[in-house]
């Protein structure tokens, strides 16, 4: 891939991804206004949590980074109709397991539920609806794993526009059903009101998949699915796939594992560790997910061809990319995480308790958000070159981090009386960097990947600018109303994201950084 053509397919990325990152803001705001925290609400997330959790686990993590390396290969090596074949028995094999597992789960909704939210236990009303919210919206991990998987196809083949545009459909729906459904669940025709929100999750899912079939048809490579579990590609993505379960959605894991903590702590808290997550992941979606999505296809024909130099060079340019906004995010996230808490959620159900909580989770989230960007471009550079069980061994080490970091934050947060949760949230952030440390440390002792003598005056540059951003930040901070009209408060907000942008750059340029630093530096194939 020529390096034009790599920077181009980020931007593209980056743009779609940060249209939904900002529609699911809107989402979240209309959501937590409309339902607020607690109650029902923690049954709709924990219930929309397991098949977002799988998706993530599966079709957008292990599958994906199993897949694509093999059918770059195929896209390489061999011909059109083995490509078409391979494409044909991989979908086939993907639906009917995904069938079994959607059957499965719908049979056991209850004991899924005790599974993952064990709190609810004790409340049978809100046990109640996050069963029948499970049922209703699972089936959409049936819909969504096939649009990843045709998804992953378009972008080994170049292109990234349909499937980085496709979660839009998701937020669009879903804020249709909060503010135009809900109503008519609400007096009764259908059903409760907060099952509004199950059925849109259900019908974006057929949507996202339906955007991305022309596109496939033009590449022709929409072939009809076959079973054909005995294909050599089918076998070599099983294989590379089972360890990778666990090493490439092990971020997924962990905060998986607080939301199950969290069902066990006061109400709300499942809401307002939510809150927290879909902040933190307006940095990660635009940059850490975009730049991983598009590297991966480019890593895997570089290896699959030998070019190590033109490897090692995307990776670099990568790293740059994570670190150049990842590192200013992560602070500005934790200074601004109670204005962006009262700015954006303080409305209807949604108190200014629940924004102090959710903001207390999002400071603790807020450090993490570099070493989850930084997951997202190490782990791609083991899939790429097949290699699962380096991953999955980190991954292992992550999820036993979590473990312990969250024994040990929830005692501290218990002997300091703070709420419980900040101390999951801080135990994430623990966590994404011991997993993004250790893949790091095997890219290095095995030559893989190092950061070169560059780094060490670009890491400088990228410090001093942070800490004046962070300077001028918490300057700025008292002028901020902490009541007042929504749209003022909001003005206020975008005032302090601009003047902490402006002083990243001005200085960033002062210390000699340049913008040409951020150009891939390879002449591409």
């Amino acid at each position: 891939m020529a390096k034009s053509r790599l920077f181009r397919s980020t931007l593209i990325v980056s743009a779609m991804t940060m249209l939904s990152r900002v529609l699911g803001l809107v989402r979240d705001v209309v959501l937590m206004g409309v339902f607020g925290a607690g109650g029902l609400m923690d049954a709709f997330l924990v219930a929309f949590k397991i098949p977002n959790f799988l998706r993530r686990l599966f079709a957008e993590g292990a599958f994906s980074q199993a897949f694509v390396p093999v059918l770059s290969e195929y896209k390489e090596k061999r011909t059109l109709d083995a490509v078409q074949v391979l494409i044909s028995r991989v979908c086939g094999v993907l639906s009917l397991v995904l069938l079994v597992l959607t059957v499965a789960v719908i049979a056991l909704a209850p004991f899924v539920v005790s599974v993952f939210a064990p709190g609810f236990n004790d409340d049978a009303a809100k046990f109640s609806a996050a069963t029948e919210l499970l049922r209703l919206t699972f089936p959409y991990l049936f819909f969504i794993s096939l649009t990843a998987f045709l998804g992953s196809i378009l972008q080994s083949y170049g292109r990234f526009a349909a499937p980085a545009f496709a979660p839009v459909l998701l937020n669009v729906c879903m804020i249709g059903g909060a503010l135009f459904a809900m109503p008519l669940f609400e007096a009764g025709v259908i059903g409760a009101p907060i099952m509004a929100l199950g059925w849109a999750v259900a019908i974006s899912g057929v949507l996202q998949l339906a955007i991305q079939l022309p596109e496939l048809y033009r590449q022709k490579l929409l072939i009809a699915p076959k079973v054909d579990f005995r294909h050599e590609g089918v076998q070599r993505i099983l294989k590379l796939m089972m360890p990778a379960i666990f090493g490439v959605s092990v971020t997924q894991i962990n905060l998986l594992l607080n939301t199950v903590f969290a069902s066990l702590m006061i109400g709300g808290s499942v809401s307002w560790l939510y809150a927290a997550e879909r902040l933190s992941e307006l940095p990660l979606g635009l940059i850490g997910v975009a730049i991983g999505t598009v590297i991966l296809p480019s890593l895997s024909a570089s290896r699959a061809n030998a070019r190590d130099d033109e490897f090692r060079l995307t990776l670099d340019w990568a790293a740059r990319l994570i670190v150049l906004v990842g590192l200013p995010a992560s602070l500005a996230m934790f200074a601004l995480s109670d204005v962006l808490m009262n700015a954006l959620f303080v409305r209807g159900e949604f108190s200014t308790h629940d924004a102090a909580m959710s903001g207390l989770a999002l400071k603790s989230m807020a450090g993490g958000i570099l070493g989850f960007m930084l997951i997202k471009i190490f782990a791609p550079a083991f899939f790429a070159g097949q290699d699962t069980k380096t991953p999955v061994k980190i991954g292992i080490v992550s999820v036993f981090a979590n473990m312990i970091f969250s024994v040990i934050f929830i005692g501290l947060f218990y002997l300091a009386n703070l709420p419980l949760h900040g101390g999951l949230a801080l135990a994430a952030t623990g966590a994404s960097f011991v997993n993004a440390g250790l893949l790091y440390y095997f890219l290095h002792t095995r030559g893989i990947f190092r950061f070169g003598a560059h780094w060490r005056r670009m890491g400088a540059q990228f410090a001093i600018a942070a800490a004046a951003m962070m300077a001028s930040l918490y300057i700025a901070l008292p002028y901020y109303p902490a009541e007042g009209e929504m749209w003022h408060k909001i003005s206020i907000l975008l005032g302090l994201c601009m003047l902490g942008a402006a002083v990243y750059a001005v200085v960033l340029l002062a210390t000699g950084f340049r913008p040409r630093q951020l150009k891939p530096s390879w002449s591409g194939q």
